[in-house]
């Protein structure tokens, strides 16, 4: 059965358009003295509107004021509405991101959403993500934007986050952070910044290691972020970024339902047999540059190179191997990507009314040489052994941006813009041996992605707007790496996914600091991408016709009495797939035979998700208490397993001592107080029903912070 439309979405946007009618063009316009201090977003890309004012839900979350270790992003991001962030306690996968139902597919990385750290994108030209070297010491916040707007960013931006690192102070500071966690997980990191004349840095380092929740999963991360910028005067403003990232990690795999029960702390058994295990080693350089041209223009160019080297040890039995078309089970990525993204900006005033307008252009490209190797040699498991691949692909893309915002009369603004995308995809088979042939071959998906926006200033606390516009996504190189009928050759047929979006919403904000913010959104899908197969360890890709993703969010932030506070974030999502469709069912199936209904949920997606944060500050202490629930959430197309839903209750507390030139803070903190056990993510579509990764029970962190010197030192 279909999934019902949101049946006032429609009548609603009509609503807030008939309701605000009687504003007239000469009404006096909004106070312009803001109520708060008003952030101008990069991620929006408008110089001088700030974020209130825009037609689209955009959230910004400020990093170090938690007491978390700074490793996973999911921490950070948990209070977002309409974001799904989970920690798979597997750092061989990097954490699950899904923006209202985007993304939930992705088995490993990040896909269906655009990622950036400083500007620079952490997303390839195809939309797989990485996140994983993400520096969160050395960050200040996080931006995430949702909704029809996304689509400015190019291919699968079903979702924009964006990482910033901390402004330089003026005088030198010293930042030293330790913490110390269940299954000796420790972390060790410094960040240095300050300034030298018209020249300022911030350069930050961190080591994290842990032996895991779950047999078989420890891992040693190691980071590093720097980030100069130089003053120039009139010339301009120039950021130079640099950032490296190693990483070593063990896989215990997913469980079964029936191995959750048993045990949910142990590895597959697969997994200590091959010794399944991840190594990631990258580095990249980048600068931006910004040149303002009088009072009114002003041009940013940006660019961009680096290498990302990944080999990874699979469990695929020795038996699967013996097909001549099978790839092996040791897979050796070696990357190099750059690109380059040039942007002016003007604003003035068209029919004597505020004008901002902004074009530019973007070229990515990603040369990647993959080889796969048996991962035996004789009776010897989890060791690279034959070649089975050896390729090189090229992913690039070119496109073409514009957006002017408009305040059209007093009350009234408008928001228009475009982007024009054209993505390429080569592949150069070396591989040609027996009964292997020549998997060469090429694909080029072009797409116009229009959105558009309408802002009522109801008040100088209140926005209404409506926006809409289209997307799209392309299958990533790993989703065209295998045809669904299992013969040679790569899945060049499959279809970018086209969307249809809209988004309802209100803002609204107080004297006192309280702000809330209302979305009812709508995206529909043509050509949705699903898993055809799974066999022998490897995932094929088919489109399977129309999807919807349909629901409510609701974020507030209330100041209860003096030194109390609270965060609340709930969302509501209705994802499924409009059309059935056949698929695969268990391990080898090669026919699809199974009927997926018409109205069956999208897998990984939760339809109901909250989050409440109760904060108490005075003098120097301070404390939060934490609640996190999520609704069951569906583990194949067919619907016919999920892992249930649960809540969680964290606590955390600190202290701060002041000295005469640095600050000693302490915090510790405790995660699943109440120890609840549960699945903390799930591996869609899993082939051997291996589906879940369990949650850790009740943990406790410490940690300190020494800070010297600063602004405020």
């Amino acid at each position: 059965m279909n999934s019902p439309r949101i049946p006032l979405l429609q009548a609603a946007c009509l609503a807030v358009l008939l309701t605000s009618a009687p504003a007239r063009a000469d009404e006096v316009p909004p106070s312009a003295d803001p109520l708060t201090l008003e952030r101008v977003l990069v991620t929006t890309r408008l110089e001088r509107v700030p974020a209130f004012d825009v037609p689209a839900s955009v959230t910004t979350v400020d990093l170090g004021e938690s007491g978390h270790n700074q490793v996973n992003l999911s921490d950070e991001l948990g209070g977002v509405p309409g974001l799904l962030a989970r920690d798979r306690q597997n750092y061989a996968q990097d954490t699950q991101i899904s923006i209202r139902g985007a993304g939930a597919r992705a088995t490993f990385g990040v896909r269906g959403i655009r990622l950036y750290s400083d500007g620079i994108p952490a997303t390839m030209p195809d939309g797989q993500g990485q996140l994983s070297h993400f520096n969160l010491l050395g960050g200040a916040r996080v931006e995430v934007l949702r909704g029809p707007f996304s689509a400015l960013y190019g291919n699968s931006a079903g979702g924009v986050i964006q990482l910033w690192s901390a402004a330089p102070t003026q005088d030198p500071e010293l930042t030293v952070q330790s913490t110390y966690g269940r299954d000796d997980s420790w972390t060790a990191g410094a960040r240095v910044r300050g300034s030298s004349g018209p020249a300022g840095y911030n350069v930050a380092v961190q080591r994290f290691m842990t032996d895991g929740y779950r047999d078989h999963s420890a891992a040693d991360r190691n980071s590093a972020n720097a980030r100069f910028t130089f003053d120039l005067g009139s010339a301009g403003i120039l950021a130079l970024v640099g950032n490296g990232f190693q990483s070593d990690a063990q896989d215990p795999l997913g469980l079964t339902w029936a191995q959750v029960q048993e045990d949910r702390t142990q590895a597959t058994a697969q997994a200590t047999e091959y010794n399944t295990r991840k190594s990631v080693q990258q580095n990249q350089l980048g600068a931006l540059y910004t040149l303002a041209f009088g009072a009114h223009q002003k041009l940013h160019v940006s660019a961009w190179g680096g290498n990302r080297k990944v080999v990874q040890y699979l469990s695929i039995p020795i038996a699967a191997q013996g097909n001549p078309l099978q790839n092996g089970a040791v897979i050796d990525l070696d990357s190099d990507y750059g690109g380059a993204d040039g942007r002016w900006s003007w604003d003035g005033e068209l029919a004597g009314r505020p004008l901002e307008f902004t074009a530019g252009s973007n070229f990515e490209r990603q040369r990647q040489h993959r080889t796969g190797h048996e991962n035996f040699v004789g009776d010897v498991l989890g060791v690279r052994g034959r070649l089975r691949r050896n390729q090189r692909d090229t992913v690039e893309n070119f496109d073409q941006y514009a957006q002017a915002y408009w305040q059209l009369v007093p009350r009234w603004s408008l928001l228009l813009g475009a982007r024009h995308s054209q993505v390429r995809f080569y592949s150069h088979d070396l591989y040609i041996v027996g009964a292997n042939p020549d998997d060469s071959g090429a694909r080029e998906y072009s797409q116009t992605t229009p959105v558009a926006g309408l802002v009522f200033a109801a008040g100088d606390d209140l926005r209404l707007y409506l926006s809409a516009g289209r997307g799209f996504e392309t299958p990533t190189f790993n989703e065209i790496g295998y045809r669904a009928d299992g013969g040679a050759g790569l899945a060049f047929d499959l279809k970018p996914s086209v969307s249809r979006n809209d988004e309802l919403g209100a803002k609204w904000r107080a004297r006192s600091g309280a702000h809330a913010e209302l979305a009812l959104f709508q995206a529909n899908t043509d050509d949705e991408l699903a898993v055809a197969r799974n066999v022998g360890g490897r995932s094929s890709y088919r489109n399977v016709g129309r999807a919807r993703r349909q629901g409510v969010e609701l974020g507030a932030g209330l100041a209860l009495a003096q030194d109390w506070s609270l965060e609340l974030a709930y969302t509501y999502l209705d994802a499924v797939f409009r059309d059935s469709f056949p698929i695969c069912t268990g391990s080898g199936c090669t026919d699809p035979a199974t009927l997926v209904a018409a109205g069956t949920r999208i897998p990984g997606t939760a339809r109901n998700q909250l989050s409440a944060t109760l904060g108490w500050r005075h003098g120097a202490w301070n404390a939060r208490l934490e609640g996190a629930g999520v609704g069951d959430v569906t583990v194949n197309d067919q619907g016919s397993a999920s892992s249930p839903g649960y809540f969680l209750a964290n606590l955390e507390a600190g202290h701060r001592w002041d000295f005469p030139h640095g600050a000693l803070t302490g915090f510790v903190r405790v995660d699943n107080l109440l120890d609840q056990e549960y699945i903390g993510s799930v591996i869609v579509n899993e082939g051997n029903g291996r589906y879940y990764e369990p949650g850790p029970g009740r943990g406790v962190m410490a940690g300190a912070r020494w800070t010297w010197g600063g602004d405020g030192g």
